[in-house]
């Protein structure tokens, strides 16, 4: 893939358009000019004149400059690239409805037209070697690609298994650890309790005797959690999925944002990456309850931290719904707004399991 000539959007191409840096777009491709301006025989303003634009009408105006076979030959000189397809599939006219199925793609086709991604190969690598740029990866990416069978992101199993995560699975593994720190919360809040490093064992056998309090005490310290997992799911999905403006157009750049969020939006209907993958949230969750614990005594972080988690899992199991469920009325609004987020305008609408903080924060989606 690193061979194949690297491919600009249009705005790529209109972003230079400077003495020091000019771009020109001609039949497809794109030149990068820069050093040729001092040496036009037109002279340098002509060229500048149309810098970050096509100029195919102008070349072939010979009122204009007329330009002989030699120049034709020197610009393929200065040849860095080509201007990839603008096709879109995304747009404001999409109407959700109850029963959205959409079609296969085709995935010869798609790589023969877009030359993004061949979805027939392991998708990681191709995005690591990637010869787009950060533009057109980004245009791309907000195109939704749809496949029978998840596509592959490694090409060994011992790596690829790490990737898919069936909904179960989010509760069953986090639920457990969820329920050990209410309880472990929950003890702290009655008497003292070795540390876990020490003696990670409950004293269940005295659960009787807990008294009403620590229980009010550990579900206020729920609650919080609950709102505070509310303002998380919020942020992390807009400031951190979809950081997309202010990543740098390096190829290890892209391939984290891929990773992270970049192939829910390019396959948003892949039922194995609806979820987030057990080794995908440790890490993501690790800062927060080490904050956590650095701003609340250990019995409050602990039931602070369930909450946060109960809440956790219910947005994963609803994300997955979101996309593949039928669902009650209200779940079923949430759905034709969430996949409004994919299929209508990806900027909005970055809630999931409500809209609340879309409304204080003015990124409501209509629908």
């Amino acid at each position: 893939m690193s061979k194949r000539v690297k491919i600009f959007t249009v705005e790529d191409v209109a972003g230079h358009r400077s003495p020091s840096s000019c771009w020109l777009s001609y039949r497809g491709k794109v030149y990068n000019v820069s050093g040729f301006l001092a040496d036009h025989p037109g002279g340098e303003d002509i060229i500048l004149r149309y810098g970050g634009q096509p100029v195919d009408s102008v070349m072939n105006d010979k009122d204009e400059h007329e330009h002989s076979e030699a120049a034709y030959d020197m610009l393929e000189e200065f040849l860095i690239g080509k201007v990839g397809t603008d096709e879109t599939t995304v747009s404001d006219d999409w109407v959700a409805t109850d029963d959205y199925h959409p079609d296969d793609t085709d995935s010869a086709a798609d790589f023969a037209k877009n030359e993004f991604i061949d979805l027939r190969k392991p998708l990681l690598r191709q995005v690591w070697e990637a010869n787009f740029s950060k533009s057109f990866y980004l245009k791309q990416i907000h195109q939704p690609r749809h496949l029978a069978q998840s596509a592959r992101l490694f090409g060994p199993d011992y790596l690829e298994v790490f990737t898919r995560t069936a909904w179960y699975v989010v509760p069953s593994f986090w639920l457990p650890i969820t329920t050990y720190l209410f309880l472990r919360s929950l003890f702290q809040f009655t008497g003292p309790l070795p540390a876990f490093t020490s003696n990670p064992y409950l004293p269940l056998a005295s659960i009787l005797e807990i008294p009403a309090e620590s229980y009010v005490k550990v579900l206020s310290c729920c609650l919080l959690g609950n709102f505070v997992w509310t303002i998380l799911e919020y942020v992390l999905h807009r400031f951190l999925f979809h950081l997309d403006e202010y990543l740098p157009d390096a190829n290890y750049a892209l391939t984290l944002h891929f990773l992270l969020h970049g192939v829910h939006h390019y396959l948003p209907m892949d039922r194995l990456r609806l979820v987030m993958p057990p080794v995908l949230f440790t890490v993501l969750q690790f800062p927060f309850t080490q904050l956590a614990y650095k701003l609340f005594p250990v019995a409050v972080a602990n039931g602070v931290i369930a909450g946060a988690f109960t809440f956790y899992v219910l947005y994963d199991c609803m994300h997955y719904a979101l996309h593949h469920t039928n669902l009650p009325a209200y779940m079923k609004e949430m759905k034709k707004y969430h996949l409004g987020h994919h299929y209508k305008n990806y900027e909005l609408g970055f809630g999931v399991t409500s809209k609340i903080w879309d409304i204080v924060f003015n990124t409501v989606l209509p629908i």
